[in-house]
């Protein structure tokens, strides 16, 4: 473990010459001469003093190195049968062009653009063309429901809409002009204009201030390359919030541009010309990160998917894509192979492909349960690497650093912390609890280049919801454990872990013995109120494809065997087999949605959720008193 130990020591001991080392690999038009600007800390600034222009380190200076014919975007849609490949040159002359029309609607630095696109190229060259321009963009995942898009147009107030006639989900066409003209209809601000890529599989009827895509781009001066202030904002990017308001995540230029490049190496081990491909959406972290930004600023070749892991047409997508493109690193949620697994346990359509040039398969943004692993890393017969990270944090917390030192695999950890992020594991006074032991997880201030430095508009719920817990500490809101050799062991958020009796149990736990059955592919483990212990646990499980036993033995045998791997107090006695799980469109589960309409609360059904219906499939289940799918 030595060359992690050394790296992870240099970043801890003198982060500035740490930090200002690895923006050596970025292009500035002003390089900085300090890492750290501490003086309005807990607002904590990276590189107060640098200038550069993010989008001509993601493409210009590529095509500036003699590599503007190597592939920068690869576009495969299964859902329109359409495979196309943009070169750097290519990218750089339509990004220009796009940023020339933003131009001349009037949008400039500083300035905010909402981009509402499903997952096609132009959501790429959108994104890239606000970087060129020094404007904000804040991508809306393609088909939210209108009361949320117009909440997020409220609070960021863009001069510009940049939207799609439509979305393909699966087999269904989504028209998205009448949401998006919804919820203009329902906000306070008014764009000035909207952009329209229009898509023949549904065009859409333009209105007065509504601008047809191709016609602008076809007359739009090429815009240069804008340098803003590194500490500029990039992009805001809302997450969910607590209080029904979602919370504006910043994005800054240049800590962004540093974490990024440095992370595509360090965790990913992509380097130029290799091929990265992310199953994930533009509308999410990941998208921004690991589909866009991060492996164009290391000048690889990134794959755009627009599809599903099942479904469009089969399980072996994933697979089709590795081998096509000959990926190097797949990077995706856990989600999608439990989907995966579940329609195809024997993984029987893999062996269709060449997936020799597969070196890695990361998964993050739910708990990987050790089965997924162990399934996944049979298959594959290569490195299944778990990790950690969140929409806040823009890169992750917690891997596997691959390009550095591969360390042995747990299953259930994501290794260790990665070099500028101090993870600690606390009680409710604040206090450091012992190896082994659950608390919440925190990482010591000031944050690594990349994180978010506030949010929008909003610093005093920037430090109530991340910074008042534990003076000192951002608060990450998972709970977990951290082991002897330093492995970390995230086990759900905060509010997963339930108290029975008094007794603190995580529902992390129960789920990774529910996960070993044979006959499991999904499961769900939440807590319901209860008058006599104050919360029980109650277990909600998908068979996998095929399995033809009665659902009343399964359920019977899993109570059993969580009795038998965590013991009586576990109290786990409901255990129901259920259709499908409720799900975001990012493939994260639902559980806080099910525990309120287990308590009989009027749940809300979130704007992200994937397919309303599960939950109302699901409601007369969690509403039973006993719990039982009987």
């Amino acid at each position: 473990m030595g060359r992690y130990e050394d790296v992870f020591r240099a970043a801890a001991e003198d982060p500035e010459t740490f930090w200002l080392r690895a923006a050596q690999a970025v292009d500035w038009e002003t390089a900085p001469t300090r890492a750290l600007d501490p003086s309005r800390a807990p607002f904590h600034r990276w590189y107060p003093d640098g200038r550069l222009n993010v989008c001509f380190n993601a493409v210009d200076r590529h095509v500036e190195a003699g590599r503007g014919e190597q592939p920068a975007l690869v576009y495969d849609s299964p859902v329109t049968g359409t495979r196309r490949t943009y070169t750097y040159a290519r990218l750089r002359d339509e990004v220009a062009a796009f940023a020339g029309a933003l131009t001349g609607l009037g949008v400039g630095h500083g300035d905010r653009v909402v981009i509402y696109m499903p997952m096609i190229p132009e959501a790429a060259v959108a994104m890239l063309a606000c970087a060129r321009i020094g404007a904000i963009h804040s991508v809306v995942f393609g088909g939210f429901a209108p009361p949320e898009l117009a909440v997020r147009i409220d609070d960021a107030a863009p001069k510009v809409v940049v939207s799609a006639s439509c979305g393909i989900e699966g087999r269904r066409v989504i028209p998205y002009k009448p949401l998006l003209d919804q919820a203009i209809e329902l906000a306070g601000h008014r764009p000035e204009k909207r952009v329209i890529v229009q898509r023949p599989q549904e065009p859409a009827e333009l209105g007065p201030d509504d601008l047809d895509w191709a016609d602008l781009v076809a007359t739009a001066p090429a815009s240069p390359c804008v340098p803003v202030a590194a500490t500029d904002p990039l992009y805001i990017l809302y997450t969910s919030g607590t209080t029904g308001k979602p919370k504006g995540v910043v994005r800054d230029c240049g800590g962004y541009a540093v974490a990024l490049l440095w992370s595509m190496g360090a965790v990913y081990d992509i380097g130029p010309g290799e091929t990265m491909f992310t199953g994930s959406d533009v509308g999410w972290v990941v998208g921004h990160s690991y589909i866009v930004y991060g492996p164009l600023l290391a000048g690889a070749t990134t794959v755009l998917y627009e599809g599903k892991p099942v479904g469009t047409p089969d399980a072996g997508q994933f697979w089709r894509v590795a081998a096509e493109y000959g990926v190097k690193t797949m990077f995706t949620a856990p989600t999608a192979f439990r989907a995966i697994r579940k329609e195809d346990p024997k993984g029987t359509l893999a062996a269709g492909y060449d997936l020799s040039r597969l070196r890695y398969l990361f998964l993050a943004g739910e708990r990987l349960d050790p089965e997924t692993y162990h399934w996944a890393s049979a298959l594959l017969d290569i490195p299944v690497i778990d990790h950690w990270w969140q929409t806040e944090t823009g890169w992750p917390i917690v891997a596997n650093p691959v390009g550095i030192e591969a360390a042995p695999v747990k299953p259930g950890s994501p290794t260790r912390p990665l070099p500028g992020w101090h993870v600690r594991v606390l009680d409710p006074s604040g206090q450091p609890v012992p190896p082994g032991v659950d608390g919440a997880i925190v990482v010591r201030l000031p944050l690594p280049p990349g994180a978010l430095p506030t949010l929008w508009n909003d610093d005093a719920r920037f430090v109530a919801s991340y910074l008042s817990a534990y003076d000192g500490y951002y608060l990450t809101g998972d709970s977990g454990h951290i082991d002897e050799d330093g492995y970390v062991y995230v086990m759900g958020r905060t509010d997963d872990v339930i108290n029975v009796a008094g007794h603190r149990l995580s529902t992390g736990s129960m789920e990774e013995v529910l996960a070993t059955h044979p006959d499991v592919a999904e499961c769900a483990v939440i807590g319901v109120a209860d008058a006599l212990k104050g919360q029980v646990p109650r277990g909600l499980v998908v068979l996998k494809a095929g399995t033809a036993r009665d659902p009343a033995e399964v359920e019977a045998e899993l109570v059993r065997l969580v009795r038998e791997r965590i013991g009586a107090v576990a109290s786990l006695k409901n255990v129901a087999v259920v259709p499908a799980l409720p799900k975001t469109r990012s493939g994260k589960i639902l559980r806080k949605t099910m525990r309120g309409i287990a308590d009989g609360l009027d749940e809300p059904i979130p704007s992200t959720v994937d397919d309303p219906n599960v939950i109302e499939t699901l409601r007369p289940v969690l509403r039973r008193p006993d719990g039982d799918g009987s």
